[in-house]
């Protein structure tokens, strides 16, 4: 019953939105991506059953892993590939929410056996379910579609969900509708959170406690993949410079960097800044924004339709603007202080592992909700800085004197790093005993 009024508010939501969405799949090319996909239509490709190395067939049970975007997707990347050598004999197919997420879903695992995830609607999910005919649905954090978990249910279809979180945003939310929740939730084979606090909170909202495990966050084990051609770029063009790489930056934190760029150019004059913003639909809106600045810059794309030796060198103060997916993650190893961003202002901040791994010191702002247990394990270890607006050229400014402490200070968060790992094989174990054949019905329930 709660199902039926749950499809009876989505489609009123989708007849009543329909003309806004109709106008932006007119004028935006994202909203038009995937479309088809999204409303049921399963692409040939899956169909076909073509995926991981061993090559073809048909008759290999399938396991449909979905990540939602970029994030998920980045997480994921070791479990595929773990996943993939673990079960030979499986298929495995791997599908996004958003365009970014099946971009770079696409370079990391091949086309072939990637797409778009169906829209929560009945149709659409039966459309995929009936098509694929999963062994097991893995979901990476908290997807939870009640249509799609409803249609594996039905089909004894075990529904686990990997580097589960309720962020603290989230949790007043989840804590109210968790009377909705509870019937789904409590049938989800395995839950494996990534914290004890993420572990409690999805048992309060209806996850049986004997089926909620902590396997720790599969970020701690995410190694940047073979190094960029942005990373190579930028080695050949500034091999004297050292960078200030911010990444992942929002509206409104681009510009708090550009007003603390002549102070820190002023503390570094061989300094160079590499921005990435994290929207990729900002990237016009960023380059505008430098253009009015009066700093020299250019974009990561220019380059690619020229060799590198047919390049200018960068200069000191100049800036490069990362409009490219996937290159931020190595191009970190370059820096020599890195700032995380959707920090500054109250977005729940972005993934601070990624500089870690390379042992880069790292400032974030005060807004880190979204990765708080990651964060204050790097804060208690004297391998993370925090600083507000106001503060962040003052601190910048310090790790970029002190070369000796920065350095100490980046060593440390690789050590948090080091020591965190781990997540991706503990995730493995668990979805093994799901794919036995000794699986107990209660447990594919």
């Amino acid at each position: 019953m709660i199902l039926f009024f749950y499809n009876a508010a989505l489609l009123a939501v989708l007849l009543a939105g329909s003309p806004w969405w109709l106008w932006r799949m007119a004028t935006t090319q994202k909203y038009r991506d995937g479309f088809r996909e999204r409303l049921g239509r399963v692409p040939l490709r899956l169909r076909k059953a073509p995926l991981a190395p061993g090559g073809l067939g048909a008759d290999r049970p399938l396991i449909w892993l979905h990540a939602v975007s970029v994030g998920e997707v980045l997480a994921a990347s070791r479990l595929v590939g773990q996943l993939d050598r673990a079960f030979p004999d499986h298929q495995l197919v791997i599908s996004t929410t958003t365009r970014t997420g099946q971009a770079l879903a696409r370079e990391r695992f091949g086309s072939n056996r990637v797409s778009y995830c169906p829209l929560d609607l009945p149709w659409a999910v039966r459309a995929y379910l009936k098509a694929l005919q999963p062994r097991l649905l893995i979901l990476a954090e908290t997807e939870f579609w009640p249509n799609l978990l409803n249609g594996c249910f039905r089909r004894g279809i075990p529904v686990a969900v990997v580097n589960a979180r309720i962020s603290d945003r989230s949790w007043p939310r989840y804590r109210l509708v968790r009377g909705f929740f509870r019937p789904l939730l409590e049938r989800i084979a395995r839950v494996l959170a990534q914290s004890e606090t993420d572990a409690d909170r999805l048992k309060a909202i209806g996850c049986l406690p004997e089926r909620v495990s902590v396997a720790g966050n599969l970020k701690f084990d995410v190694r940047a993949a073979a190094e960029a051609d942005a990373t190579r770029q930028l080695k050949a063009l500034a091999p004297d410079l050292r960078f200030l790489v911010a990444g992942s930056t929002l509206d409104g934190e681009e510009s708090a960097l550009l007003e603390a760029w002549p102070q820190l150019l002023e503390s570094d004059p061989q300094l160079a800044m590499v921005m990435a913003p994290r929207h990729p639909e900002r990237f016009p809106t960023v380059a505008a924004l430098l253009d009015r600045s009066g700093v020299a810059w250019v974009k990561r794309s220019d380059w690619r339709s020229n060799p590198t030796v047919a390049l200018k060198p960068l200069r000191p103060g100049e800036i490069v603007l990362l409009d490219s997916i996937g290159e931020l993650a190595s191009i970190y190893s370059l820096a020599a202080v890195a700032f995380v961003g959707g920090s500054l202002i109250p977005s729940g901040g972005h993934n601070p592992l990624e500089p870690a791994q390379f042992g880069v010191p790292i400032v974030m702002g005060p807004h880190y909700a979204n990765f708080r247990a990651i964060t204050e394990d790097l804060l208690t270890h004297r391998a993370i800085r925090i600083a507000a607006k106001e503060d962040l050229a003052a601190t910048l400014i310090e790790l970029l004197r002190d070369s000796a402490a920065a350095k100490a200070m980046g060593d440390r968060a690789r050590q948090v790093f080091e020591q965190q790992a781990g997540a991706t094989g503990r995730c493995v174990d668990a979805l093994r005993e799901l794919l036995s054949p000794s699986t107990t019905p209660e447990a594919r329930s």
